[in-house]
């Protein structure tokens, strides 16, 4: 069996990110899109923009200029406005993780330790796809809990299903990717 290499599993775990947020956004409606939970700011639209907003400024050029672009207003990716419809959210979101993976395509393996900025601050370039890596799994977990309790009843668990744990463990299955 032929070892996977850090960048295949870095694609491949922002893939499965992608798989479960794109999962949990299926099961909501336009109007769910906007809902907060509690007293919480964030709704699966404002988290789509701010993700799709960091992934456009961080990936962008990865290797030649700073992550935090100056076309970039990370303010505007916590407020909703009436242009905000589920196709242009859809749109950006696409256009976003299509950016994160034609960059990470790009590298090689020999570039992992090259320094990029964030921010001024300097990474190597391992260090910037692990940062990016947790940023957006806690912010797909927010996603697939709002999704979750405003989907209810109608909700379709996107991974191993409550009780079928030893059914799971006797046919295991992959992890979910973005076709899942």
């Amino acid at each position: 069996m032929r070892k996977e290499s850090y960048l295949e599993t870095a694609q491949r775990e922002f893939r499965r990110l992608k798989g479960l947020a794109d999962g949990a956004l299926a099961q909501i409606d336009e109007r769910e899109l906007l809902v907060t939970l509690g007293s919480g700011e964030v709704s699966a639209a404002i988290l789509m923009k701010h993700l799709a907003g960091n992934m456009l400024s961080r990936w962008l050029d990865f290797l030649t200029t700073d992550g935090e672009k100056p076309h970039r207003n990370r303010d505007s990716e916590f407020a909703v406005t009436l242009a905000d419809t589920r196709p242009r959210l859809t749109e950006r979101w696409e256009r976003g993780w299509g950016c994160l993976f034609t960059a990470l395509e790009e590298l090689r393996e020999e570039e992992m330790s090259r320094e990029v900025l964030i921010r001024g601050e300097p990474h190597t370039v391992l260090q910037a796809i692990q940062r990016q890596l947790t940023h957006y799994a806690y912010h797909t977990g927010e996603i697939v809990l709002i999704a979750k309790c405003l989907a209810g009843p109608r909700w379709k668990t996107l991974s191993v299903p409550k009780g079928e744990s030893r059914v799971f463990n006797e046919a295991p299955q992959p992890y979910l990717t973005e076709d899942t």
